[in-house]
């Protein structure tokens, strides 16, 4: 089935089958390996991306259902001159990463919380970035990095 999805402002058409996963699109017939695949069962949000504005994890997410939509992968954050994102920046400042399997799926996340609550509290930021697991860290500075990002003063 043909599949049509405007990917980081760009669009992407490709032949694909029933059953392609928006991850699988967007990794291999687009062509940008920034979201990772990590477990196919929504448990561990590495592929996470935004759908229409929206966070959603990829892994579980038929292409032909993207189909006329658009989708932002971390590579869609910076801006075109290569300025970073806000949440790029802050994760860099904060160093809300070590590995950095996860951070693209945290990034994404983080913006689409940011989006719904503006200023979020440290709490907060640890209920809507669950569904996304980091195994090196102990999430203390990413969630710093999301408050950074949100123009709060973070307190360490």
């Amino acid at each position: 089935m043909k599949v049509s999805i405007e990917i980081n402002g760009r669009p992407v058409a490709e032949e694909v089958e029933d059953r392609t996963l928006l991850v699988h699109f967007v990794r291999e017939n687009a062509g940008l390996t920034g979201t990772n695949i990590g477990c196919d069962t929504t448990s561990c949000g590495a592929c996470t991306v935004l759908l229409d504005g929206e966070s959603v994890k990829s892994c579980t997410v038929l292409a032909a259902q993207a189909d006329g939509h658009k989708v932002t992968t971390v590579e869609g954050l910076s801006g075109k001159d290569g300025d970073l994102h806000p949440v790029q920046r802050a994760f860099r400042e904060q160093h809300g990463l070590q590995c950095g399997f996860c951070t693209p799926g945290m990034m994404m996340a983080s913006v689409s919380l940011l989006e719904h609550n503006p200023q979020p509290t440290r709490e907060e930021v640890r209920a809507g970035l669950e569904g996304n697991l980091c195994r090196c860290t102990g999430y203390h500075n990413i969630v710093s990095a999301v408050i950074d990002a949100s123009g709060q003063e973070v307190d360490r």
